[in-house]
């Protein structure tokens, strides 16, 4: 386990956002989408923010792009995990990758539901968005920030975007 893991983890027990950082979002992204933000863990809210910040401080203004980097997260919130758990998924794609992507297929139900959102958080926080109204083009970011490959039309804020994810 490197380090990056061990931060990520304790960034995780520790997370807070502010009333400031609350209102920052409720002026960046619609009311249906600033709900979805708030249906979100306190450690995803927290992760997403920083997601923004790197991305504003690296000079991104681009309205879709800022809306996905705060709500990439957000299909995590169909099944909200203890750290406990996320510390589980780590380990388990650490050590044993088959058995997790195993636990991740079947329906969003059951013991399984946490694995199973975990796997398709990108495509089911990108269909919540969509339905918030937000843009096609912030849901298809949302829905492809796992994504190896890159289509022209997105791919400068695709990889914005996963820079920024991956820094946080």
């Amino acid at each position: 386990m490197n380090c990056y893991r061990v931060r990520q983890f304790i960034r995780a027990l520790t997370a807070r956002v502010s009333e400031e950082e609350l209102e920052e979002v409720a002026q960046v992204v619609s009311p249906a989408a600033y709900e979805l933000f708030c249906s979100m863990a306190v450690q995803d809210q927290r992760h997403s923010l920083d997601v923004y910040t790197t991305l504003r401080l690296s000079g991104w203004h681009h309205p879709d792009l800022l809306t996905a980097a705060l709500l990439h997260d957000v299909g995590k919130s169909l099944a909200p995990l203890p750290a406990w758990q996320r510390a589980l998924i780590v380990l388990l794609s650490r050590f044993v990758p088959c058995l997790l992507e195993r636990l991740g297929r079947g329906e969003l139900r059951g013991w399984r539901r946490g694995f199973v959102v975990h796997a398709h958080h990108a495509e089911l926080g990108a269909s919540l968005a969509q339905r918030a109204g937000c843009s096609p083009l912030a849901s298809s970011l949302i829905g492809r920030h796992h994504e190896d490959g890159q289509q022209a039309a997105e791919d400068v804020l695709l990889a914005a975007l996963q820079a920024a994810d991956c820094a946080n």
